[in-house]
């Protein structure tokens, strides 16, 4: 008993700690879903006051027939009864019609409520910054918001009702027993009691469990997302490795679901336990209310109310505490909503943020030094590099110098630990972050591939200005997507993608899309991570004959392994992890002999090779 006892009370502190939920959750209800709200409530009050009637009406029912048989009259004398019968039966039409009622009132009220929070998860998800992307913990917050507790305001309000209906329900049915006895309320309470203990019990226990096996379900998640999806289909094959994921994903569902079934079974165990308690003091009530009948004491419509009522009052009660072991767990998954919601980007634009006027002379990265979080290595090092406005500037070096890093911190995705980062003198973190990446524009080295028409693949770019066809089929041909685009059965309005039935592309089509996007956007400053990686070497070469026209008196970043497009820049600097090692332009570096002249040489042999097996 001393441990139910515990359990008990710790439920109870923490179903107060959690008690400032509802009412926030009474509010994200009313925003959603107001109107319909107000008329689930009167439903729900309905509902828990038509039982009543329903029990009176069969007393006097009840009784009256027995009147009727008793004293041997004939079936006129059953005219009298007619008004009680009718307003039987609009109670049980109006309980049926209520029910009906409710049904769609809760549906539509869950969608409403669901996409609201859908939204609210969206638009924090946007806020935040991309260091919580970096945090496992941050994955399993948005996993608890999005999964476990996106259904959980409806619910919870839906436990309210339930819990008010069958409390109106009860405190009436309470005030007719009470005409029998003080003890049979009492004995109603008691009986219950075994199940209230087995809900929170329940509830503590799925809870907690919930919570330590997050990660466990996410990882289920990713398994079965690499054996569906296509990104993953054509390794799977050729690797051979669909029977290793198929196993991963057993072996923890196996756990996941051998746990699930022991709570499960658990709380089956403590329900059935609780519900015999329960019909035993039934029983035992009715057996005392049954010698009460026989000694005529009381009448047959009496005894059927008592049963009626306490049946139903049981019912309540179980009913009662099963919907506040719903509204306990409800609450401890909106919890975890909530707290994502809280959550705080560590990346906000200023109070009062200084006028961006656009670059006009230079972007200067002054002593950065930058480590992602969690991690102990340096993404850069005390790192100095002058971007001169109006020039093409060039990086190159080995995977892991910081390249793409850098990217991250010119846009402000990033701050940096140490240092600034400066345009025109100012420090970035003094203008306004969203005006800041309005005039950036970046084609990353991994670009989104939008299951969308081509028209809105490069729309994306500058969606905000709803540029017309005419802007989007010259970035289309400065970026040389529009041959590719040309062959496509719709041209511009062809979908792409095979999520929607649309047209593929090879991966250098999408790269050159993802240029065009870039390139429609009116901007201050371009960055190209691997532009032209995914091309091949004739794509390329018709690219880079556009190259200097297309960024001619335009502030251009390009970070690239290849050193054809490299020397096209007005200035190159070579990185080695996390540092500047060599600047220059083309042909001084190779007359310096260093890091950059061996890398070049070593890639046009390779070119050279390249071409000579081709010709064979």
């Amino acid at each position: 008993m001393s441990h139910i006892a515990q359990q008990f009370s710790a439920a109870m502190g923490r179903l107060k700690a959690q008690l400032p939920y509802l009412p926030q959750a009474f509010r994200l209800v009313r925003r959603a879903a107001g109107g319909l709200t107000l008329l689930w409530l009167g439903l729900i009050l309905a509902q828990g006051l038509l039982p009543v009637a329903s029990v009176y009406l069969t007393r006097s029912l009840v009784n009256g027939v027995t009147r009727v048989f008793g004293s041997g009259v004939g079936w006129q004398a059953l005219v009298p009864l007619l008004p009680a019968v009718l307003a039987m039966a609009l109670v049980l039409i109006a309980i049926e019609l209520c029910q009906s009622a409710v049904k769609w009132v809760r549906t539509a009220q869950a969608e409403l409520v669901q996409d609201h929070v859908h939204e609210l998860i969206h638009e924090q998800a946007m806020r935040l910054d991309l260091s919580f992307y970096d945090n496992p913990v941050y994955y399993d917050q948005l996993h608890r918001a999005r999964i476990d507790a996106l259904n959980r305001p409806t619910a919870l309000i839906e436990n309210v009702g339930s819990l008010l209906q069958s409390l109106c329900t009860l405190v009436a049915m309470g005030w007719v027993l009470l005409s029998f006895g003080v003890w049979i309320p009492l004995l109603l309470i008691v009986g219950t009691l075994p199940a209230l203990v087995a809900v929170l019990r329940h509830t503590i226990h799925y809870h907690r469990w919930r919570q330590q096996n997050t990660a466990a379900i996410r990882r289920a998640s990713y398994y079965d997302m690499i054996l569906t999806q296509r990104e993953a289909a054509a390794e799977l094959r050729l690797f051979g490795l669909g029977p290793h994921f198929r196993n991963l994903f057993r072996t923890v569902r196996e756990r996941l679901r051998r746990e699930q079934v022991q709570l499960a079974r658990s709380e089956a165990i403590a329900h059935g336990t609780a519900v015999l308690f329960g019909l035993t003091s039934m029983a035992g009530a009715l057996a005392w209310m049954g010698r009460l009948a026989l000694r005529g004491t009381i009448g047959l419509g009496d005894l059927a109310l008592f049963f009626q009522a306490f049946f139903q009052g049981q019912r309540m009660m179980r009913s009662l505490l099963g919907s506040a072991g719903e509204i306990y767990r409800n609450l401890a998954f909106l919890e975890n909503l909530f707290e994502f919601l809280a959550l705080e980007p560590a990346i906000a634009p200023p109070a009062e943020p200084l006028p961006h006027r656009g670059l006009q002379r230079e972007i200067v990265l002054q002593n950065v030094s930058f480590s992602y979080p969690g991690s102990n290595r340096a993404a850069l090092d005390r790192f100095g590099l002058t971007i001169p406005a109006g020039r093409i500037t060039a990086l190159v070096g080995e995977n892991g110098a910081g390249k793409t890093t850098l990217i991250k911190l010119l846009c402000r995705l990033y701050d940096p630990d140490d240092g600034a980062v400066l345009l025109d003198g100012t420090d970035i973190r003094l203008l306004d972050t969203a005006e800041l990446r309005r005039r950036i524009t970046v084609l990353f080295q991994d670009p989104i591939r939008y299951h969308d028409s081509v028209r809105n693949n490069i729309a994306f770019g500058d969606v905000d200005n709803r540029p017309e066809l005419d802007r989007i089929r010259e970035a289309a041909v400065d970026s040389g997507a529009d041959a590719p685009i040309d062959r496509l059965p719709d041209g511009f309005d062809t979908v792409l993608g095979k999520w929607f039935g649309g047209s593929e592309l090879s991966g250098g089509e999408w790269q050159r899309l993802a240029l065009a996007r870039a390139f429609l956007r009116e901007a201050d400053f371009f960055i190209l991570d691997e532009p032209t990686s995914a091309m091949d070497s004739w794509a390329e070469a018709d690219w880079l004959h556009r190259f200097r026209q297309l960024l001619a008196g335009r502030t251009a970043l390009v970070i690239t392994h290849r050193f054809t497009t490299a020397m096209q820049a007005d200035m190159i600097h070579v990185m080695d992890r996390g540092r500047i090692v060599e600047s220059g332009t083309h042909l001084e570096l190779l007359a310096r002999e260093g890091r950059y002249e061996t890398s070049w040489s070593r890639q046009m042999r390779q070119q050279e090779y390249g071409s000579a097996y081709a010709s064979i």
